[in-house]
């Protein structure tokens, strides 16, 4: 894909990125999902804020 002029850059938080990273890092333990399975929760984004 090539960028044109006005385009804006941005990051897709996408989970297979990160577990491919960690698949090929090996890192003694790391805890992530399984495509397809990503936790849901009705608890708002506030309840974690560290105030």
């Amino acid at each position: 894909v090539d960028a044109e002029p006005g385009d804006v850059p941005v990051y897709w938080a996408c989970g297979v990125t990160p577990q491919a990273a960690l698949m090929a890092s090996c890192p003694p333990f790391a805890i992530t999902h399984s495509p397809g399975h990503m936790f849901i929760t009705d608890v708002p984004d506030d309840a974690y804020r560290i105030a």
